[in-house]
Parts: structure tokens; C-alpha cells; sequence
């Protein structure tokens, strides 16, 4: 009968789905992950959940046709991982170990970012386009490009890292890349913490914020939709600076869309006109630019796009 599964491989848990070969999402679960024995446990785990699950559904694992991985960290297009920092990774080939675990079966890895965009592309915000920029606004910034139906890797599987693009040049605090006015600084939950803590510390606008010990950006953006002028400047302050690299993005490839996705996202109603603002801003040499849309699939994004890396290959 063929049977697919999308994982979904993170430095705390891993998330698997089973999908059918039209790639609907049937069953899904969650293991948190062993990071024991430097990383190399982990792809064994994936085959034992994969495994595990095959036989508490009394199907024989030989049915199964193929499995896909999202990896948080640059993925060459044979699977490769230089460098996955959250799973002990270096040098490492996660998809060559897996084909070992189930011979004769179809592995695909990329980086999660990428495959989280490819879900969205198909199955979620951005289906209606031929070409997309998905942006992730979690603990971090993340991107991926989908040109049509295909993840843009760049030459060092990089392409989309829209986090680490310089947006303000003046910015004293270092990113934990090591460079200075990162987006990843401004428009990621950290980011937005980081502003509005600079901002109390500047006591020029009063605000509940300041009564609050380790706010996190979900109070940030609460506060702002109740029309806290403090937080509603954070906001302006991290999105504008969002929305002027999507013009850049803009200028560099031309997407049909940009999807915004990751937890920052839940608040649209307060980011989405302040992006689409500065984003027009930007804008010099064509009137419209990209639709600005709303991620569909939230943590799904990342096990359906997995497994559509084996489903269109």
C-alpha cells in the first residue's frame, strides 16, 4: 500500500508523521530526542519510532515507500550536514545511516526551514503560488524559498537565511552569529524582548511592561493590542525592520508571496499592516510587490514538507 512518514528532527523533541502517497497528514506523534552518545543516536530513534509505530498498527515495514527529515542546519542536496549545532552533528550524514535502517527505501533530508516552506507551499499558505519566501518568527528567524515547486538551496545550502541579514549596521549588541543588526536581533521572540527590555530601560514611555520580571514576546504583543504605546514602538521597531528586508528579498528574487509563520505570527492582526508598511516602503521599482500571508499548517508545516521532499522526487 506504500506508506510515507515526515520527521521533523529538533535539539528537544522530534515529531513524525504518517502520510498517505497524496500526502495527507493521517496520524502523528512526538518523541522528545536522545542526544546521547554525541547525536548519533538519534537517526537509530528514528527508526525505531517508525518502527514502533508500524507495529502497534500491525503493518508490515516493508510496506513502508518513504521517509523525508527536516534538520535544523545547512543540508546539501544528498543529505549532508556540515554543522547541526542542536543535534551534536559534524560531518555527518543523516540520510545514508536511515537507508541503512530500511533498505531499498526512498530518504530524502533537507533543512527544516526548506521543508517547512515546502509544506506551506503545497498544503498551506502558500499553495496558490508558483514562488514563495517562507519566514519563520520563532525563538529565532528562519526562511526558505520555494521557486516553482522547488526549495532554493544556494550554492552552501544557506539560501532564505533571512535572519542573518544586516538590517540596521549601527546595532552595538552582537548576534549569536557574531555579527551586529541581525534581523534574527529584531524580529524573532528573543528580539522582541530584547527591544522592548531597551526600550523600558529608556523609562521615556511608562508601560505595565516594566512592572513585569522576564516578559516573554506573547505579553509584548498582548500589552500592544491593548494599545500600550511601549509595546505597540516594540513592534514597529522589530516588524519594520522585517518588512524592510522582505523588501530586499523582494529585490533579490521576486517572490509571489512571502508566509509568515513560527509563535510571533499568531498576533497578524497586530504585525501584518506594520510589515506591509515598511515593506511598501521599500518598494521602488514596481508598485505592489509580493502577497504578505499567514502560515496555515503551524507545527505541521514541518513533517508535511518532509515527507512531500520524497512524494515529488
Amino acid at each position: 500500500m506504500g506508506l510515507y512518514f515526515g520527521v521533523d528532527v529538533g535539539g528537544t523533541q522530534i515529531k513524525f508523521g504518517h502520510f498517505s502517497k497524496e500526502g495527507i497528514l493521517l496520524e502523528k506523534w512526538i518523541a522528545d530526542t536522545d542526544l546521547t552518545e554525541a547525536g548519533n543516536r538519534i537517526i537509530p530513534q528514528v527508526a525505531e519510532e517508525i518502527r514502533d509505530f508500524c507495529k502497534r498498527k500491525k503493518i508490515d515495514s516493508t510496506e513502508i515507500s518513504g521517509i523525508g527529515m527536516g534538520i535544523p542546519g545547512p543540508v546539501d542536496k544528498n543529505g549532508y550536514v556540515k554543522k547541526s549545532v542542536n543535534l551534536h552533528w559534524y560531518d555527518f550524514n543523516p540520510v545514508e545511516i536511515l537507508r541503512q535502517e530500511f533498505p531499498g527505501v526512498t530518504v530524502e533530508a533537507g533543512n527544516d526551514a526548506n521543508v517547512a516552506a515546502l509544506g506551506e507551499y503545497y498544503a498551506g499558505g502558500g499553495k496558490k503560488y508558483s514562488s514563495m519566501m517562507l519566514i519563520t518568527l520563532g525563538t529565532g528567524v528562519g526562511g526558505g524559498i520555494i521557486l516553482n515547486g522547488n526549495v532554493l538551496l544556494g550554492a552552501n545550502g544557506i539560501a532564505g537565511e533571512i535572519g542573518h541579514i544586516t538590517v540596521d549596521p549601527g546595532e552595538s549588541d552582537a548576534c549569536n552569529c557574531g555579527n551586529h543588526g541581525c534581523l534574527d536581533q529584531f524580529a524573532s521572540a528573543n528580539g522582541l524582548v530584547r527591544i522592548a527590555n531597551r526600550l523600558t530601560k529608556e523609562r521615556k514611555t511608562e508601560s505595565p511592561l516594566q512592572n513585569i520580571k522576564n516578559f516573554t514576546a506573547k505579553e509584548i504583543c498582548g500589552l500592544a493590542g491593548q494599545g500600550d504605546k511601549l509595546c505597540i514602538k516594540c513592534l514597529e521597531i522589530c516588524m519594520g525592520n522585517l518588512g524592510h528586508a522582505m523588501a530586499e528579498f523582494t529585490h533579490a528574487f521576486d517572490p509571489e508571496a512571502f508566509v509568515i509563520g513560527g509563535g510571533v505570527s499568531r498576533s497578524s492582526e497586530l504585525i501584518l499592516p506594520i510589515i506591509q508598511k515598511a515593506y511598501s516602503e521599500k518598494l521602488h521599482l514596481i508598485e505592489k510587490g509580493a502577497d504578505i500571508v499567514i502560515a496555515q499548517l503551524g507545527n505541521d508545516a514541518g513533517i508535511t514538507g518532509a515527507c512531500l521532499q520524497v512524494l515529488h522526487k
